[in-house]
């Protein structure tokens, strides 16, 4: 017989804890906790006497489906869902780990340019898979304006390139799939959490987006910003699009997971570098743009630097973590990148 715990905290939800013993593959002993709510209380035992007797390599879909079958019609759950139970148990078998189980290190350095923090992104990813860094979140800054497209991506159907020559835009090939980004560096906060695969071990990947930036929905939120997940991978307000994350994972078991948000735009920049439908300078362009964002400017009224640092103290006080740096090795590294790599016309191009 082998005991067996996880957790797993449903994004906008509650947290789900589960313990049990496996014999023989069976589940046996199953027990479920948590901070949710749940009517009639009988509900609880119920779901206990479900899991009790099925296979340990159940699927989480076979778990739900089978607490689904047994909920009476008046039960109500708040903040759990089977799904959050049968993934829970999922994370239990698999071992996967928990975010307190890491010393995370924290990265705010001085702008580079926008490619550079392109190459960073792969040389940390890579370095905290093979165990050279600790798991880490890293705020952007870049040094100038520039249009990232995603791994993907057709380059001539994304952008105007004569129009982001003439205005000084760089144009990325990032590593992580996604569509097209233009960020002006005061507009937008990025963020990038370079975590092992442990982290999230028994999600699926969709669920991954949304664990991974649980804590940024809860830090806008104490902003007094209405945001809350959409899947697949968007952060939203009541009045539009607030970012958007875009994830890579490596052989070496390390995972990129970054994001995009919006601090505030400019939609005539904007719609002339993008090849936003060919909508291009029109008014309906521009107004479909605005309508499309909403800006954390417009919502806060605070200056990117304080919500920066609130999200910092935000993920501190959740996850853990020291301010750090990225080191001489990785910068080493990501310049060669840079040079045999992101500012080659290969690469660049490698989607005409």
């Amino acid at each position: 017989m082998t005991a067996f715990h996880g957790e797993y905290k449903l994004p906008g939800g509650k947290l789900t804890v589960v313990d049990f013993d496996v014999t023989s593959g069976i589940i046996e002993n199953f027990s479920l906790a948590g901070d949710f709510f749940v009517e009639p209380d009988e509900v609880v035992p119920e779901i206990n006497r479900t899991l009790n007797g099925m296979r340990a390599d159940s699927s989480i879909t076979d778990y739900r489906t089978a607490i689904d079958a047994a909920l009476p019609a008046e039960a109500q759950l708040l903040g759990v869902t089977p799904q959050a139970i049968g993934v829970a148990v999922r994370r239990a078998l698999t071992n996967a780990a928990t975010w307190r189980d890491y010393d995370w290190e924290i990265v705010h350095d001085a702008p580079v340019s926008p490619v550079l923090n392109s190459a960073l992104d792969e040389v940390m990813t890579q370095a905290v898979g093979t165990g050279l860094r600790k798991p880490t979140l890293r705020i952007w800054e870049s040094t100038g304006p520039a249009v990232y497209i995603g791994s993907f991506q057709s380059l001539k159907n994304e952008v105007d390139t004569a129009e982001a020559e003439a205005s000084g835009t760089a144009i990325v090939r990032r590593i992580s799939g996604g569509g097209a980004m233009y960020m002006v560096p005061e507009n937008c906060i990025t963020y990038a959490i370079f975590v092992p695969e442990s982290l999230v071990r028994g999600l699926s990947f969709e669920e991954s987006y949304a664990f991974l930036d649980e804590w940024v929905i809860e830090g806008l939120q104490q902003l007094g910003i209405d945001a809350r997940y959409v899947p697949l991978n968007d952060i939203a307000g009541p009045n539009g699009k607030i970012g958007g994350a875009a994830q890579k994972r490596l052989g070496s078991g390390g995972i990129l997971h970054h994001v995009t948000m919006a601090y505030d735009i400019d939609p005539q920049k904007m719609t002339k570098v993008l090849r936003i439908g060919r909508e291009k300078l029109s008014d309906k362009g521009i107004k479909s743009a605005q309508k499309r964002v909403d800006p954390l400017r417009s919502q806060t009224g605070l200056s990117r630097e304080a919500i920066v640092e609130h999200l910092i103290d935000v993920f501190k006080r959740r996850h853990g973590g020291e301010m750090g740096s990225v080191t001489a090795a990785e910068m080493e590294r990501a310049e060669q990148l840079v040079a045999e790599k992101f500012s080659t016309k290969e690469w660049l191009s490698r989607v005409p």
